[in-house]
């Protein structure tokens, strides 16, 4: 069974792609998105301001890149935070058992 990705894994996938400026076709391979959730998502990103469009190519903005940024600091607290909970989890089991 495949994973979901959630609604800003995606977007910051699409972020990580666009960093250097790309056509909406690789976004789409890239990404691994079909036609319709692209041209869904991109509308989304572009109306935050998160990515800029020029004549061709879709380019990551300033405050995309910010929020790249603080993606991945969620997106590493968010496993921390994962990992102690199994912990707490297998303690608990642990001391159930005595």
């Amino acid at each position: 069974m495949t994973k979901h990705r959630e609604s800003l894994q995606i977007i910051a996938d699409i972020l990580s792609i666009v960093q250097n400026g790309v056509k909406k076709t690789h976004i789409m391979y890239q990404a691994n998105l079909s036609y319709s959730l692209l041209c869904r998502y991109l509308d989304k990103v572009l109306e935050a301001g998160l990515v800029r469009k020029d004549s061709t190519k879709y380019w990551l903005t300033k405050k995309g890149q910010s929020f790249l940024t603080r993606y991945s600091n969620y997106e590493k607290s968010s496993k921390e935070m994962n990992y102690r909970i199994r912990l707490l989890e297998e303690t608990k089991e642990a001391l159930e058992q005595y």
